[in-house]
């Protein structure tokens, strides 16, 4: 999905595995999840929980300059990458990217990460100032792993903003347990579970 989605835009070269992979992905304090509608892959996100203790991700490794500091002083980040939906279900379900979004606010709230930094393409900044109030705070740079593509860094200020978002997009709301389900580590000797329901579906009725 990630090579279909970055092909259309020319963002990578052809290659014969169809595949777009980097060192990101084996790191582990990265995330990668999949949307599923009727059992078909419709988008995919990755996420890093960044801190001192984790201080590593596609982000940080373009803008050391700005944020190894904050993690310094303590500050915690949840770094979004590699966003791809598929087009043709897009046009028939375009809530996918907002659905998928809300993975970053899981996590930010699940790592009480106070800050979702993602590079972003300019062309695509209005999406994300609409939906997180992100803001730019550092300059155009090359995007890492892609090709022909340069981008800023923005922040959304997420756990400031909850109870905002939470009443424009209700469906970002999400519970601790499902929360603990996508991103906690399950117990010694038990397997993350592969598929998680989300709560947003039932989240009136479990109120």
């Amino acid at each position: 999905m990630r090579y279909n989605a970055y092909r259309m835009n020319a963002l990578v070269p052809e290659n014969a595995s169809r595949e777009v992979h980097d060192e990101f992905d084996e790191l582990p304090n990265c995330h990668t999840f999949g949307i599923y509608i009727d059992g078909r892959l419709v988008s995919t996100m990755r996420l890093h929980d960044v801190s001192a203790d984790n201080p590593a991700s596609p982000a940080l490794s373009v803008y050391k300059d700005l944020l190894t500091p904050r993690l310094a002083a303590g500050e915690l980040f949840i770094d979004p990458s590699r966003f791809a939906v598929d087009a043709e279900w897009s046009r028939v379900y375009p809530q996918i990217p907002y659905v998928t979004l809300r993975l970053a606010g899981m996590a930010c709230f699940h790592f009480h990460a106070p800050y979702c930094i993602s590079m972003i393409r300019e062309d695509h900044a209005a999406f994300y100032k609409r939906i997180y109030r992100a803001r730019p705070i550092g300059d155009a740079r090359p995007y890492v792993g892609v090709i022909n593509c340069f981008a800023l860094l923005y922040q959304a200020d997420v756990l400031a903003i909850k109870n905002e978002t939470y009443a424009r997009f209700p469906f970002f709301r999400s519970t601790p347990m499902e929360q603990r389900l996508m991103f906690g580590k399950p117990p010694a000797g038990e397997l993350a579970p592969l598929t998680i329901l989300p709560t947003a579906k039932y989240y009136r009725e479990a109120a």
